[in-house]
């Protein structure tokens, strides 16, 4: 399995197809995917490109941290890991907006 990046501060216009093709110039992408509102489908403006290699992952953040694309400074560094077990829970049971108060 590759190495995954966090890619903050995309511009709002930019897809998956292009994250993919500003970081094919490190490497082998993996995997390229812009996160998105679920509610309005716009992005949210940042996303996580995965590296084949950790190599390849390095040579990105050097590449393209700091690095201007329309406009916006991109912060790219090592994704986290999402944290094992227990503490992952908080969005279930929001999202009843305005239903649930009828007397």
């Amino acid at each position: 399995m590759g190495k995954k990046l966090y890619v903050g501060n995309l511009a709002y216009s930019i897809g998956d197809s292009e994250l993919q093709q500003m970081f094919e110039a490190c490497g082998t992408v993996a995997s390229a995917k812009v996160i998105t509102d679920r509610d309005t489908g716009r992005s949210k403006g940042f996303g996580f490109v995965e590296m084949t290699t950790d190599q390849e992952a390095s040579s990105a953040i050097s590449a393209m941290n700091g690095k201007e694309i329309e406009g916006r400074a991109l912060t790219v560094n090592e994704a986290r890991p999402k944290p094992e077990g227990g503490g992952g829970g908080g969005g279930r049971g929001r999202g009843g907006f305005g239903h649930g108060n009828r007397y």
